[in-house]
């Protein structure tokens, strides 16, 4: 399982975790121009989340949520308005959110083995 898979794997778990826990999905890897993706948008009852997904094998260079810089932040909150813009839904709370996903490789592919959602992450 190369980087990426390892990634598009985390990024499933996040999902159905979160679909587990109420919420509902929107979109996946929502693009605009250069400010790059969100990798998950969903709603929460009133809000809209812009959701990071991180997925790390261990803690050993910081907790994954910190891997998540005030460049990729800012990033995020353009797309969030862009999003918001092209769907209507300007007078909606937003929340931006992010998932880490702490597991193992396997050749089964990604074992998780914790899940942790920081809401109002920044």
């Amino acid at each position: 399982m190369n980087n990426i898979e390892f990634g598009r794997s985390g990024e499933q778990i996040a999902a159905d975790y979160l679909k587990r826990n109420g919420f509902r999905i929107l979109e996946r890897n929502f693009r605009s121009g250069r400010y790059g993706e969100v990798d998950i948008i969903a709603s929460e009852g009133e809000y809209i989340c812009f959701i990071e997904v991180k997925t790390r094998t261990g803690n050993a260079f910081g907790t994954p949520a910190e891997a998540v810089g005030a460049s990729k932040q800012q990033k995020i909150r353009s797309l969030a308005w862009i999003y918001l813009k092209q769907k209507g839904m300007g007078d909606r709370y937003m929340r931006f959110d992010v998932i880490e996903v702490i597991g193992r490789r396997s050749d089964k592919g990604l074992l998780p083995e914790k899940i942790n959602l920081i809401r109002g992450a920044f």
